[in-house]
C-alpha cells in the first residue's frame, strides 16, 4: 500500500487512497497517463485532473466542508462543498462534455457527503471553468492540479463521512466573509485552492448561480503564483515552489515524452530542493531578489539532479529516494541521455531568463561551469580512491568532497549574490559560507551512513563501509592500530560478503574514536559556516541561512 514509511502513522482508510490512480494532464488538460495519488502529491508533484464542486441551496447559501484531521493533504482546512479526483477508470478518465469529472463528482459527493448517487445528476452539474494552481503544504506534501469548477443548485440533506469531513456549514456571502477575516488572522484556515476561487472567480458568481453558462470558450485560469500569506508558506518553501515551477516549465520543453519523462523521475521523487532555494535565500540577505533567481536555483537543481543520474549508473545503484534509479525505471542509454539534456538544458534556462542581466551573464556561466567540472574531478577522484592501494590523507579526501558535494552549495551561495548585485567582498564571504557548509554536510552524511538506521537512509546503513569509501572517520581508522579493528580490516571494501559483522566494524572505530572525530571535524567546518555568516547584515534571510547550518549539524547531534 502506497510508500509503508512515508505513509507510516497515517489514517490506514487516507493511506489506501493513495494508491488511485489519477489522471496526468499536460499544461493543455489533455491526458498524458495516470499516476498513484501519493506520486501526484509528494515531492515536486505531477499535474493532475481534478475537480471542485459548489453546492448553493435555495437561500443562496454555499455548502462548505472543514476537511478531516485525518487526510494526509491539507488536513482541517475549510474547502468547497466537495473537491477530489476524477480516476483513470472507465466513466471518469472521459473528457467529452466533462462528463468524467461529473462521474467521478457524483461519487465523491455520496462517499464524503453522504448525498446518494442520483439526489444531485451527473447532468444538473454545470461545468463552469478550469483553472491551474500549485500549493504546497510542506517539503513533502504538494498539489498541482488542473481543478474542473462546477456549480449546481440543489437543497440536500449531508451526512458527512467523519474519515473525510469533520465539519459542514451552509453560509452566505457574509459568512463567508467573515471566515476569511479569521483565516486572515490565524483563527481557522481556507484551502488554497478555495481561496483561489473566492478570490478570483466566486465573487463574480454568486447572485448569478441559476444563470451560469457551461464551460464553452476553452479557458483555463492559470493561478500559479501562491500568496505566502494566505498559503501559509514559509521563506523556503515560497522559494521551493518557484523554482519547481521553472523546472517544470522548462522539462516540458522536451518534445520527446520519454526524455521528459526520464528528467523528471528523480525531481518527482522529491528531495530537499536545497540547491534549488539557496540562491534565492542568499539573494534576499545581501541584496536584490529577483526572478532570475528562481531560474538559476533551478538550473542547479536540475544539475545536481542530473550528476545523481550519472552517479546511479556509476555506482550501480538501483534505488535513489526510495524510487528506481533512472536507469532502471527506464533503460541505461536513456538514463545517460537524459542527463545530457538535463546538463544543456538548465544552460538554456540561464541563458533565455528574463531576469540575468547580459552584464553578469559571463561571470555566471564561468562559475557554474567551474562548479560543473568541480562536480566531475570530485567524483572521479572519489572512485579512483576505491581502487587505491595506498593511503588516502585527509586533505585528499577535503578537497573530493569539495568537488563532489560542497561546490555546488559554494555555487549556490557566490552566484546568488552576485545577481542580487552585492559586492566582491560580499560575494566571496557567500561562497566561503557555501564551501563549509557543503563540507558540513557531505561529512555528516558520512556519518549518518554509519550510525542511520536502513529504513531511514534507503540504503544499508554502514554501506560505506563494506564499499571500501575512504570518508574521514575510515581514514581515521585505517591510521589506527589494526590490531584494534580486525573486524573493520577483515571487511572494510568486500561488499555483502561482510555485511554480518558490520555492527562489530563499527563498534571497533567507535572504540577508536573514528566517529567521534568525524563529528568533531564536522563541528569545526559548521563553526566556520557560522563565522562567514556573522559578516552578514541581520534579516529574516540571514536567519534562515543560519538554521539550514544549524540544521546541517542537528543532524549528527
Amino acid at each position: 500500500m502506497g510508500d509503508p514509511v512515508l505513509l507510516e502513522g497515517e489514517d490506514p482508510d487516507q493511506a489506501g487512497m493513495m494508491d488511485e490512480m489519477c489522471i496526468l494532464v499536460d499544461i493543455d488538460d489533455t491526458p498524458i497517463g495516470s499516476a498513484t495519488k501519493l506520486d501526484c502529491h509528494r515531492g515536486a508533484g505531477l499535474r493532475h485532473r481534478a475537480f471542485s464542486v459548489l453546492i448553493f441551496d435555495s437561500e443562496n447559501r454555499l455548502l462548505l466542508q472543514k476537511r478531516a484531521s485525518d487526510k494526509i493533504t491539507f488536513p482541517g482546512v475549510w474547502a468547497n462543498s466537495c473537491c477530489s479526483h476524477p480516476l483513470d477508470i472507465e466513466g471518469e478518465r472521459e473528457t467529452d462534455d466533462a462528463s468524467g469529472v461529473r462521474n467521478a463528482a457524483v461519487r465523491k459527493m455520496e462517499q464524503e457527503l453522504g448525498i446518494p448517487s442520483g439526489t444531485i445528476p451527473a447532468d444538473d452539474l454545470v461545468f463552469v471553468t478550469r483553472m491551474e494552481y500549485m500549493a504546497r503544504m510542506n517539503d513533502v506534501w504538494v498539489e498541482h492540479e488542473i481543478d474542473h469548477i462546477m456549480v449546481v443548485r440543489a437543497n440536500v440533506e449531508v451526512d458527512p463521512n467523519p474519515n473525510e469531513i469533520e465539519e459542514t456549514r451552509w453560509v452566505s456571502q457574509d459568512e463567508l466573509d467573515s471566515m476569511v477575516k479569521d483565516h486572515e488572522a490565524g483563527k481557522l484556515v481556507i484551502a488554497p485552492w478555495f481561496d483561489l476561487i473566492r478570490i478570483n472567480l466566486l465573487n463574480k458568481w454568486w447572485d448569478d448561480i441559476d444563470n451560469m453558462t457551461p464551460h464553452v470558450d476553452g479557458m483555463i485560469h492559470r493561478f500559479m503564483e501562491e500568496r505566502p500569506d494566505r498559503a501559509g508558506l514559509s521563506i523556503m518553501d515560497r522559494h521551493r515552489v518557484a523554482a519547481e515551477k521553472c523546472i517544470a516549465r522548462a522539462i516540458e520543453k522536451s518534445t520527446e515524452p520519454r526524455l521528459g519523462g526520464a528528467m523528471m523521475h528523480l525531481i518527482e521523487g522529491g528531495g530537499k530542493r536545497l540547491r534549488a532555494v539557496l540562491p534565492s535565500i542568499v539573494g534576499e540577505a545581501v541584496g536584490q531578489h529577483h526572478s532570475g533567481h528562481h531560474d538559476l536555483g533551478a538550473a542547479i537543481e536540475i544539475i545536481h539532479n542530473f550528476t545523481l543520474v550519472h552517479d546511479d549508473i556509476m555506482d550501480n545503484d538501483p534505488i535513489r529516494r526510495g524510487r528506481p534509479a533512472v536507469h532502471i525505471a527506464y533503460d541505461m542509454p536513456t538514463a545517460i541521455n537524459a542527463g545530457d539534456a538535463m546538463l544543456a538544458l538548465a544552460f538554456e534556462m540561464i541563458a533565455e531568463s528574463e531576469d540575468i542581466k547580459d552584464e553578469v551573464m559571463r561571470d555566471l556561466v564561468r562559475v557554474i561551469g567551474r562548479m560543473v567540472r568541480k562536480v566531475s574531478e570530485g567524483q572521479q577522484m572519489d572512485m579512483d580512491f576505491e581502487n587505491r592501494s595506498d593511503e588516502v590523507s585527509e586533505e585528499e579526501y577535503l578537497t573530493m568532497i569539495s568537488g563532489k558535494t560542497a561546490a555546488m552549495f559554494e555555487t549556490c551561495a557566490q552566484t546568488g549574490a552576485m545577481l542580487a548585485g552585492a559586492s566582491q567582498e560580499v560575494q566571496e564571504t557567500c561562497r566561503l559560507w557555501g564551501l563549509e557548509t557543503g563540507l558540513c554536510f557531505q561529512l555528516m552524511d558520512d556519518l549518518i551512513d554509519i550510525t542511520g538506521d536502513t529504513e531511514t537512509l534507503g540504503k544499508p546503513a554502514g554501506s560505506d563501509v563494506l564499499e571500501g569509501k575512504r570518508t574521514m572517520m575510515a581514514i581515521h581508522a585505517l591510521n589506527q592500530d589494526p590490531k584494534k579493528l580486525p573486524t573493520f580490516h577483515a571487511i572494510f571494501g568486500k561488499g555483502e560478503e561482510g555485511a554480518a559483522q558490520l555492527s562489530e566494524a563499527i563498534s571497533e572505530m567507535e572504540a577508536v574514536g573514528s566517529l567521534e572525530y568525524g563529528k568533531r571535524r564536522a563541528m569545526e567546518h559548521h563553526a566556520e559556516a557560522h563565522d562567514h555568516l556573522s559578516k552578514l547584515p541581520d534579516s529574516k534571510s540571514k536567519k534562515v541561512l543560519e538554521s539550514l547550518t544549524d540544521w546541517q549539524l542537528e543532524r549528527i547531534s
